[in-house]
């Protein structure tokens, strides 16, 4: 009778902590689900060129004016030292000595 009566004790003591551990894994009431999060609609955004606020039309302009810039951002000279390391890259497996 003792030994089963241990036991139950036992047993209720583990329930009884695991389920004060449950409640302590649950977020706070007041965080916002992620699943909200994700539909939000973001209104302000930052340049990337300055790091200054910007709404969202603004942003979007920017962009626009970023997308048809054909210049490139890299002098030519570093353009072509990029290119020459890719290609070395590319080749050392097939020739270590380089």
């Amino acid at each position: 009778m003792k030994i089963t009566r241990l036991f139950s004790l036992a047993i209720a003591g583990l329930l009884a902590t695991s389920s004060s551990q449950l409640a302590n894994a649950l977020p706070p009431p007041e965080d916002t689900p992620e699943e909200v999060l994700r539909t939000e609609i973001i209104l302000e955004a930052r340049s990337p060129l300055t790091g200054e606020p910007l709404t969202a039309a603004e942003y979007d302009q920017l962009q626009e004016t970023l997308g048809r810039n054909e210049d490139p951002l890299l002098p030519s000279q570093v353009r072509e030292l990029v290119f020459l390391l890719q290609l070395r890259r590319v080749v050392k497996p097939l020739l270590p000595f380089l």
